[in-house]
């Protein structure tokens, strides 16, 4: 495991393949049948045996603790880096605990501990005599700059090719779209997978499901369409960006990157958890909001199709423990480390603002992340009124509301209305240009949290 627990996803791993030949083979190989002796280490090396055609298994073993590029050995004889195997282990890894257990490095096989150890080896001879050793470093600082050059020219190219497939579709008009149906997405997608830009991917991906969704489907498909050509050109043009605005296009593309945060202990309250599915795995978001620091961040974890992701805190509950943020302007994402108590129950909930002021949050978020759909927001005293056929949060001493999502599922928005009754209630959630999309609610007598999704 790597970034504190935190496994790639399916497109994170895929973006890695030299070629479309390695993505598929690596896709075949990425079940636990070819598999045998996998295991995987908190300093990030994740190994197993894959069952080949020669007269024994091929030993793979994957370094991906080091903050410029993962590492790979393989006893293969194939030239491409990664090559399947190592692909193949990545993905089965990405699946989570079942599939790929942890444990500790020294318990590494032993045709596998040798490299790795020369790993650690050199990268505690380059942090110097006396330097803290912080787990897995770059065991070629050459070698890991070519590998990002590399990847960097490979988005440069699919950033290219997708900035002439959206000139062409306006050319031709919205209505192709529509025509095209998913086909023409799902292909452009696997092309951004191919230059190892899983962002790209994913929001070229999401682009099929707008024709199909309902009136006014043109309006949102060209919103869509420029957020994706201004995210392209910031890559493109990364380098005349200040630093924290091209650290997140780097993010929203898809680089990885790791905490780079100091650790922040405090006693974090679970504001909401909930799972985003997907055809290749399901993402599940937890919101924490740390009671001292006042601080709100978001925990990711992952799990393959069909599969629950390995985190789950319980809701309304504070835990004591440390958080590390991830690096780029306005971003909220956290990684979850060390734990010093299980949770607990406490009174504490996070500060509230009116609905105004929420909006203008939203507004002032966009600055520093123009890509961000949302921002976690608490409105204070709020009461949820009808709206025509829908609904939306209404202050209770002011004459501004919010509309709320269509996403805002139904049996949750019930139990809103349940608590409220027609009195104010606390309300946690994510508010955005579609609206706001409640998550937990307070009554505004004191009483326990209630989880809306």
């Amino acid at each position: 495991m790597t970034q504190q627990g935190v496994r790639w996803t399916v497109d994170q791993v895929l973006a890695l393949a030299p070629d479309a030949g390695s993505r598929t083979a690596g896709s075949e190989l990425g079940a636990a049948g070819a598999w045998s002796g996998t295991g995987c280490s908190g300093e990030g090396a994740v190994w197993g045996l894959c069952g080949g055609s020669g007269g024994g298994p091929y030993r793979t073993v994957v370094d991906v603790g080091d903050p410029s590029g993962p590492a790979y050995r393989c006893s293969c004889p194939s030239r491409k880096s990664p090559c399947k195997h190592a692909l193949g282990l990545l993905l089965l890894w990405s699946e989570g605990e079942e599939a790929v257990p942890a444990g500790a490095e020294e318990r590494a096989p032993d045709w596998a501990r040798p490299w790795l150890a020369a790993r650690r080896g050199r990268a505690r001879g380059e942090r110097g005599a006396g330097a803290p050793s912080s787990g897995a470093g770059p065991a070629d600082p050459e070698a890991a700059r070519r590998r990002a050059e590399r990847r960097a020219e490979r988005v440069t190219a699919g950033a290219t090719e997708l900035e002439q497939r959206l000139a062409d579709l306006l050319r031709s008009g919205l209505a192709a779209a529509e025509q095209a149906g998913y086909g023409l997405w799902d292909e452009a997608a696997a092309r951004m997978v191919d230059a190892q830009a899983p962002g790209l991917a994913s929001r070229v991906r999401e682009l099929g499901a707008i024709p199909s969704s309902g009136a006014g489907w043109p309006v949102r498909l060209l919103e869509e369409c420029a957020l994706l050509h201004l995210l392209d050109q910031g890559w493109l043009r990364r380098d005349r960006l200040p630093e924290a605005l091209a650290t997140t296009v780097r993010t929203r593309v898809g680089l990885t990157r790791s905490p780079d945060g100091p650790p922040l202990r405090d006693d974090w309250l679970v504001l909401a958890q909930y799972d985003v599915p997907d055809p290749k795995l399901t993402t599940r978001r937890i919101w924490l909001y740390g009671t001292t620091s006042g601080r709100t961040t978001l925990l990711l974890s992952y799990g393959a199709a069909g599969r629950a992701p390995e985190l789950s805190l319980p809701v309304g509950l504070a835990l004591d423990a440390e958080v590390s943020a991830y690096p780029g302007t306005g971003q909220r994402r956290g990684a979850l480390g060390e734990q010093f108590s299980p949770p607990v129950p406490t009174a504490v909930r996070p500060g509230g603002v009116t609905t105004a002021e929420a909006a203008a949050r939203y507004g002032s978020a966009l600055r520093d992340d123009p890509w961000l759909d949302s921002v976690p927001v608490t409105l204070d005293a709020v009461v949820p009124t009808p709206d025509g056929a829908s609904w939306q949060l209404a202050d209770a001493d002011g004459d501004t509301a919010l509309p709320l999502t269509p996403a805002a599922a139904r049996p949750g928005l019930w139990r809103l209305v349940a608590l409220s009754g027609g009195a104010p209630v606390t309300v946690f959630g994510e508010c955005g240009h579609r609206g706001f999309t409640p998550l937990t609610a307070w009554p505004q007598t004191p009483g326990r949290a209630v989880h809306l999704c």
